[in-house]
């Protein structure tokens, strides 16, 4: 039986500055950087969790074909890589803007919640979500 999501893949073009992202501007913790034959392994993950890491994965160990689709798609900024929930929104978007993340959105009232869209340092963008109790359809789903 499934008991949740352990690992989730985030692309990067280059996993020492998308790990440097991670760690210095969002406050994750490097789990693992380690060699695996030609392709280097990636793992961070956010401090209070950690049973959840997201392995920053390079394309460059798939079929040429396959490389050159996704890093075009990484590089347009097309990908959607997740959201992550945090208790103040508003507080976390000033934090983070001071440490250079690229907000493309910021904190907005949506019916669930207080919503703010980044992109890491390739392009990929995040939703940072705080959650109500409840939905409040009288607030614009955006």
């Amino acid at each position: 039986m499934i008991k949740g999501l352990g690992i989730s893949t985030v692309w990067t073009l280059d996993q020492e500055r998308t790990k440097a992202f991670f760690r210095d501007k969002l406050g994750f913790e490097v789990r693992s950087d380690l060699s695996m034959g030609d392709m280097q392994w990636v793992t961070v993950g956010a401090p209070d969790q950690p049973d959840v890491e997201l392995a920053l994965m390079n394309p460059d160990h798939l079929d040429p074909e396959s490389a050159q689709a996704l890093k075009t798609m990484i590089s347009k900024g097309v990908l959607g890589a997740g959201a992550f929930r945090t208790d103040d929104c508003r507080a976390d978007y000033e934090t983070f803007t001071a440490r250079g993340v690229e907000f493309v959105q910021e904190p907005k009232e949506r019916p669930y919640g207080i919503e703010a869209i980044f992109r890491d340092d390739n392009g990929n963008w995040f939703s940072l979500t705080q959650r109500s109790a409840e939905l409040d359809f009288s607030k614009e789903w955006g």
